[in-house]
Parts: structure tokens; C-alpha cells; sequence
């Protein structure tokens, strides 16, 4: 059957064998020229037993000048005498003929001459050509039918003998999507083409071109615009497609045509997919077709939405950006979709979504327990908050020695709330039971999808997830995969699938393509905001450097130390080289700072008859100042010794303070003696005060170091 649109002429081939494509500019008086394969399969009987096969495909190859055609030796066939003569381009012929070549399609001669005798070689005309498969064997029908989409694809016509064991169907006639709204987060996605009365299903089409190592996923050079590929229907039928569209249909599906065996995949062939998923249509080259309330629901994802109220009860005025953030944590209840808090720290993510609880268990859509869980370090802080702005919520904390016996109640309680260390000891505890909805705080701590705590979130029973965290994304993209997939899960593939379509061509190779692709997905997704754009009614910041002349002595122990460390560090580069003596470059540093900060922090022999501290002493100066002022300090150090040494230096000073470091047990108790006011100067270690703090009585914040 002949291709009914035939695409433009190959040119020879490729150094490396693959087709090329060669553009024609023939005279206007010349008719189009076409180089058509016709294909047949020849047999042969058992006596032939010195042939490998006993069937041969066949390909003889002619040209079609304006509707006369000729063979590839030269002479006309079916030529009347008093036809017009034509032109012949011979050196174009010349080189359609190099182009089968490359292809491994040989002169009938060359390939069967050494197999058959004379009367049998006599089946083989001028033209014919055979799949040369190695080592001169000719190659079967069957394999011949393995070359064809590329053939169709370098522009050859196809012309199919009854006998050849493939059939060519017409070019379809309609391509459309057919979108059905499974109700909740769920649609189907069907992709079809229409050829004669027949709709055929494209998805495993065109699976079967991605997993093809012979599919040109990228275009070759001065490929023509209307390059096909011949796409297998069933074992014989092929439908020739635009490889253009074809490309621009699996690029965007990449991940979930990858999936062949996932369980997301509908009954019917059709792609299952997450409401959030719903972008991809946009890129989709296909005429959309489906219900209408459905494309409402899309359309409702990237809409702006007004600031929400929250229900009656709710102990806590909310900021307009609060009330935005409620919003959008609305529209993801009601889509059945989980999603990511991103707001910067002290933009209040906690009380949005105890606000979102609240309201939800108000409308009656949140009947189940919420599971929250935190860092140890947050436990007390949500315990706070909760009972702050919704004291008549059930709380029950699971954490201590005794949390065994409290799992009874957890079908009683509206908040539970555990750690990320418990996980992993009670994951056969949680998993009985069934959550409504589950927040994970600090949602950067399953940012490595492989520890256990990650792989024992995946496993909790739960209608709908919050992932809650000010750094989303911290060192590369594969923690934003972890997290969203923590909360939805197959949004962006399989780990392997999002590094290869994703990570890798973003952070490796700066693809804005994929990056504007990726956007896309999580947008809907994700919410995030930084103070100066939500909060423009927040005073800014005021940030004074102070510079802080050392003393004599302690000048000296800088100087000396300093260039004990130059002549340290430059003996390890010049052994090891700059990149293997970075722990000495990064100590020697640490030392310096030490110094700078209180020579008792250096623990070498010079510095400890060195008892002068600059710097202690002109923050306990400030702090006299600020105390006086009724000002509220939080004082920041990396070192827990400055630390204790400050808090000995406020004691003989007889002024009152708290402070916490990684060894503090109780550190609710101490936050919410702050906020009381009870004392006026809270020390905190960075690494223990780094998350989940809200020191809101604070007005002035001093980093020591």
C-alpha cells in the first residue's frame, strides 16, 4: 500500500550510517521525484540448503518522476513510445542509492549470488535489494520490517506486496485527547488517532517508540518537516506519524510512558494521573475533548484565590498573607490534593495550618486524627502553639519512654504528634492506623528519600499530606523530589526517572526548558513566600555592624596564632595540594575566630594566660544599655562554651538570663518563660536554635561570633 503523503528524498549517508536527508529543488518544468521501496518476500523450498532463511524479504527500489517509474539500473518500465521524455537525475539516484546502504540494503546479487544457483538468482530483478544481516546473510521479512520506520523516517515511499508480512496503514486522519474526570484528585488521560472508522490507542504506540533503541528522539540534520515513523498497530499493521509530533507527544509524558507496569495506570490503557499533572496537557499537541467540570477543576489550580476566613473559634487573628496561605490550603483539601509550605521562617506556617485543621474539622471534611510530626526539638513548640489558638483540639503527644500505652487514644485525639527519630521504632504502630491528614514540620528532614524515616512516612496511611518547611530546597533538586514525592507521590517519576528528565539536565547542564517544565509541575504544589513580599507591614530590619578594637593582649595572641596557621597551611598545600588540605584551611579559620570571640576558647598553651575578651566585654556593655532600655536580646553563638562563658559573665553581673543549647531538655518550658518576660537575655547555640522557634517577644537579636 502506498504511503499517501510521501516525505522528502534521503541524501547519502552519514559518516556513522545514519540516513540523512537531502532537499530537492527540481526545475518547474520537471515533475516530483520519488524514491519508492517495493516490498515482497520471496520463498524457497528445502532444496535450497545453502541459504540461511527460507523466506527473503525484498526491496526493490524505483523512482517516480510525476507518475512514471523507473527502476534504479537506468531503464524506464511501462513507458509508452510516445510518453515525453524525462530528465533523469542520476546523481541524485546515485546517491538515494548510497543511502540504502547505509542501511545495510544490498544489491539482491551481492547478498543471495554466493547461496542460490542461476534459475533461483533469476527471481531477483534490477532494483531489488536485500538486509545484509552480517556476514552475508540475508535477512527474513520480519527483520526487514524491523528497518522500515527508519526508512519512512529518511523519506522513503513504502509500498507493501500481500505476500510481506507488514501492512501500511493511511496516515490518521484526527488526533485528540480524551480527558475523564475520575472525581477526586484522579483523571484518565487517553490518547488517540483515527484511521478510516478504527481509533487507536497511542499510549502504547507511544511507548513502544520510547523504548525503541532505533527511534530518533532528536531530529537529524536537515531532517524534512514531514519525517515519519511507521508505528506498529499490532504484529503487521503499521501507521505512519509525524515524528515531529510524535516527539512533542512523549517528551512531556516521558515519565509515566517509562512506567509500563504502574499500578497508577488505568484498566483501559489509559494514563491515570494526579489532578496537580494536569499542566501536561498544555503542552500536548492534540485537540483536548472532555467534561467540562473537569477543565473547570484545572483551571482552578493556578488561579489567584482570596484570602479565606478562618472558622469561629479559632483563637488568632491572621495576616492577609495568612489568610491567602489558608486559601490555598483550602483548594488543596478540596482537590484531595497534599501540597508544600514554603513561607520564610517567622511568616507563622504553624498557625496556617492549625488554622487549615481547624476550619476543615468545622466543615466536616476532617472526621480522622491529623498525625504531625516534628524534629524533637519542635515537639514542645507545637504543643504551645496548639493549645494557644485551639485549645479545644484533642492533642496527644507521642514521645518518652511510656508512648507504647498512649497508642490506644490515638482514635480519640484530633492532633498526634511525634517525632522523626520515633519513626523508625514505631512504624509497626503507626501503619495500623489511618490518618486524616499528616503534616511532616522541618519537612527537610526526609530530604534523602533513602533514610528510614523517609521510607516509614511513604508507609503511614493517609488521606492527604503537608509537607511544612522555610528550605525547601537546600543543596540540589533531588531533596525537592523527596519532599514532593513525601506528599504526592508519582508527580515527577521515580527518583531515577526525575534525575534523567530533570536534575541532571537542569544542574548539570543549565536546560531552561526542563527548568520551565519543572516549574510548571510543583507550582501548583508549592507555596512560598519571603517576608519582604507578604509582610510589608512587619518593620524592617535594622542591621548594625559592630567593629570591636582587641586589647594588646589579646592582639598579640591574633598575630602570633595567625601566622602559626599561615605557616600550617601552607606546608599542607604544598604536601597535598589545595584540595586535599581543606579540614586544615577550614580549622585554622575556626582557630582565628576562636580567638577573636575569647582566647579561653583556643585550647593551646599561649592562650591561656591571656584572660582579656574584647568582645565579652563590649557585649556586656551593649547588654547594660539594652537591659536598661526594657529591651528583649537573644544572644547567638555557634560555640556552647562562649556560651557558658557569657552566662558566667551575666551572673557576677547579677543579670537574669536563659539559655539553650543542644543539651537542654525542657526547652518549651524555657521559650514560653521568654515570651512571659520573665527574663530580659535569652542565649541560644545556632544548632539548637536553628528551627522552630518563635521567640516573638524578642526585639533585638545579637550574633556574637
Amino acid at each position: 500500500m502506498p504511503h499517501s503523503s510521501p516525505p522528502t528524498l534521503p541524501a547519502a549517508a552519514t559518516p556513522k550510517g545514519e540516513p540523512a536527508q537531502l532537499s530537492l529543488d527540481l526545475d518547474a518544468r520537471r515533475a516530483a521525484l520519488r524514491a519508492i521501496l517495493e516490498l515482497r518476500t520471496e520463498r524457497f523450498a528445502a532444496r535450497s540448503r545453502r541459504l540461511p532463511v527460507s523466506r527473503v524479504g525484498v526491496a526493490r527500489l524505483c523512482f517516480d518522476y510525476g507518475g512514471r517509474r523507473f527502476a534504479a539500473d537506468g531503464h524506464g518500465a511501462g513507458i509508452d513510445d510516445d510518453a515525453a521524455p524525462v530528465e533523469r537525475q542520476h546523481a541524485f539516484e546515485g546517491e538515494v542509492l548510497d543511502q540504502l546502504r547505509g542501511f545495510n540494503l544490498m544489491p539482491a546479487d551481492a547478498v543471495v549470488g554466493l547461496f542460490l544457483d542461476d534459475d533461483e538468482l533469476a527471481r531477483f530483478g534490477t532494483g531489488d535489494h536485500i538486509l545484509e544481516r552480517g556476514e552475508g546473510r540475508p535477512a527474513s521479512p520480519d527483520h526487514l520490517a524491523k528497518v522500515l520506520p527508519r526508512l519512512a523516517a529518511a523519506g522513503f515511499t513504502l509500498e507493501f506486496g500481500e505476500d510481506f508480512p507488514v501492512e501500511l496503514l493511511p496516515a490518521p486522519s484526527d488526533w485528540r485527547i480524551d480527558v475523564v474526570d475520575r472525581g477526586g484528585a484522579w483523571f484518565d488521560l487517553h490518547l488517540g488517532i483515527e484511521v478510516g472508522d478504527e481509533r487507536i490507542d497511542l499510549v502504547p504506540v507511544l511507548r513502544a517508540a520510547l523504548a525503541d533503541p532505533g527511534f530518533p528522539a532528536e531530529p537529524a540534520p536537515n531532517e524534512a518537516p514531514d519525517a515519519v515513523w511507521l508505528a506498529a498497530v499490532d504484529e503487521r499493521r503499521r501507521v505512519p506519524l509525524p515524528l515531529a509530533r510524535l516527539r512533542a507527544l512523549i517528551e512531556p509524558l516521558t515519565e509515566w510512558l517509562s512506567q509500563q507496569t504502574d499500578t497508577r495506570n488505568a484498566d483501559d490503557g489509559a494514563l491515570r494521573m494526579r489532578l496537580p499533572q494536569a499542566a501536561i496537557l498544555d503542552e500536548l499537541p492534540l485537540r483536548l475533548a472532555g467534561s467540562n467540570p473537569l477543565r473547570e477543576r484545572l483551571a482552578g489550580l493556578n488561579a489567584a484565590r482570596e484570602p479565606a476566613a478562618v472558622a469561629e473559634g479559632f483563637r488568632a487573628t491572621l495576616r492577609p498573607y495568612q489568610q491567602q496561605g489558608l486559601a490555598w490550603l483550602d483548594f488543596l483539601a478540596s482537590a484531595g490534593l497534599g501540597g508544600i509550605l514554603a513561607d520564610d521562617m517567622g511568616l507563622g506556617k504553624t498557625v496556617q495550618v492549625l488554622a487549615h485543621i481547624w476550619t476543615e474539622r468545622a466543615r466536616g471534611r476532617l472526621k480522622k486524627p491529623v498525625l504531625i510530626v516534628v524534629p524533637t526539638s519542635l515537639v514542645a513548640n507545637w504543643r504551645a502553639e496548639a493549645s494557644r489558638f485551639a485549645p479545644e483540639l484533642q492533642l496527644l503527644v507521642l514521645h518518652g519512654p511510656d508512648r507504647r500505652e498512649l497508642y490506644a487514644q490515638i482514635a480519640h485525639a484530633h492532633l498526634v504528634i511525634t517525632t522523626y527519630p520515633l519513626l523508625a521504632r514505631d512504624h509497626a504502630l503507626l501503619k495500623r492506623r489511618e490518618f486524616g491528614l499528616l503534616v511532616l514540620d522541618e519537612a527537610q528532614t526526609i530530604k534523602n528519600a533513602r533514610t528510614q524515616a523517609a521510607r516509614v512516612v511513604r508507609e503511614i496511611r493517609a488521606q492527604r499530606r503537608l509537607a511544612v518547611t522555610g528550605t525547601p530546597l537546600e543543596n540540589h533538586l533531588g531533596e525537592l523530589w523527596a519532599q514532593m514525592d513525601a506528599v504526592e507521590p508519582g508527580l515527577l517519576g521515580s527518583e531515577r526517572t526525575f534525575a534523567t528528565l530533570y536534575r541532571t539536565p537542569i544542574e548539570k547542564h543549565g536546560n531552561a526548558h526542563r527548568q520551565e517544565r519543572l516549574n510548571r509541575r510543583v507550582a501548583p504544589l508549592i507555596l512560598r513566600r519571603r517576608k519582604e513580599d507578604v509582610a510589608p507591614e512587619l518593620p524592617p530590619r535594622t542591621e548594625i555592624l559592630r567593629a570591636v578594637d582587641l586589647d594588646e593582649r589579646q592582639r598579640d595572641l591574633y598575630e602570633s596564632l595567625r601566622a602559626l596557621q599561615e605557616t600550617r597551611v601552607r606546608d599542607a598545600v604544598a604536601a597535598r595540594g589545595l584540595e586535599q588540605s581543606g579540614i586544615v584551611v577550614l580549622d585554622a579559620l575556626l582557630k582565628l575566630r576562636q580567638v577573636c570571640c575569647d582566647p579561653r576558647l583556643v585550647k593551646l598553651d599561649g592562650a591561656a594566660t591571656v584572660n582579656e575578651s574584647a568582645k565579652l566585654d563590649h557585649l556586656l556593655e551593649l547588654l547594660d544599655e539594652l537591659i536598661a532600655e526594657d529591651r528583649r536580646v537573644l544572644v547567638f553563638s555557634q560555640f556552647t562554651e562562649m556560651l557558658a562563658l557569657i552566662g558566667t559573665a551575666l551572673r557576677e553581673r547579677g543579670l537574669r538570663f536563659l539559655e539553650l543549647t543542644g543539651a537542654t531538655r525542657d526547652r518549651g518550658a524555657l521559650v514560653e518563660r521568654f515570651q512571659r518576660g520573665e527574663v530580659p537575655v535569652f542565649l541560644i547555640s545556632l544548632k539548637a536554635g536553628g528551627v522552630g522557634l518563635n521567640l516573638t517577644a524578642a526585639d533585638t537579636v545579637i550574633h556574637y561570633d
